[in-house]
């Protein structure tokens, strides 16, 4: 298991008078972010926040995980991302949700699964290793969250398979609520795509029937038979008018 982030961050933040659409618009006009912090049973308030900030401490190694300290005006608080909203075009972030973090309360968070070593299956089988899951639910305290949880899979061979429960752990500090059964990762066989060989690929193409030339037929036999008919009528009121 990977060694717990400790957070060193710090983030200013101002409290905003009102909220909604106007308000969050002339916040991001300033260079700033809007932001709600909520938790620890107090009503939510309404921030700005520096997109620098909160930039540095999603690209870091415990991302969004991170317990750093939040700076209000009157206040200082632990707390953590927990959503967060880009601008699809330019990337932009539009909007952030932050938590208060009691650091004696244990919490759920999503950890990221990283698979270490090369499998035997694809070393000496000739397989592929396909990952499942590449994150698992937990529930710790704030500081033992894990930045990712590893995972070495030099072993894994074909039919073997790599489980929540086998995932390493610090006993009692971490508690898996992903069902332990669910399957981190396991060795596939590569599937061959066999190309058919001009002599199958021309006995395909001669058993493919061709399009019946007895229909098209069947119907210009008619036409003609049908003209054909129409010539004795013709004919035959001709001559009945020439006898009268």
């Amino acid at each position: 298991m990977a060694t717990t982030a400790q957070a060193t961050n710090l983030v200013e933040a101002k409290v905003r008078d009102s909220r909604g659409k106007n308000q969050a618009r002339r916040v991001r006009r300033d260079g700033q972010v809007p932001a709600v912090l909520y938790g620890a049973k107090k009503d939510p308030v309404a921030l700005s926040v520096d997109p620098k900030q909160i930039a540095r401490i999603l690209t870091s190694e415990s991302g969004h995980n991170t317990i750093f300290d939040l700076q209000l005006e009157n206040e200082r608080t632990k707390a953590m991302i927990v959503d967060w909203q880009y601008e699809p075009i330019r990337g932009a972030l539009l909007h952030i949700d932050l938590k208060r973090i009691a650091m004696d309360q244990r919490l759920k968070v999503n950890v990221p699964i990283v698979l270490k070593g090369e499998a035997a299956g694809v070393k000496q089988q000739g397989g592929i290793l396909e990952q499942v899951l590449r994150e698992v639910e937990i529930e710790c305290l704030p500081a033992d969250i894990p930045s990712h949880l590893e995972a070495n899979v030099s072993e894994l061979v074909f039919g073997a398979v790599l489980r929540v429960s086998d995932l390493p752990h610090a006993e009692g500090k971490l508690k898996f609520l992903t069902p332990p059964d669910h399957v981190v990762a396991h060795v596939i066989a590569v599937k061959e795509v066999v190309e058919p060989t001009p002599e199958a690929a021309a006995a395909e193409a001669a058993a493919v029937p061709a399009e019946p030339e007895v229909i098209k037929k069947g119907k210009q036999e008619t036409a003609e038979e049908g003209a054909e008919g129409e010539k004795p009528e013709k004919a035959e009121k001709a001559e009945k008018k020439e006898k009268k």
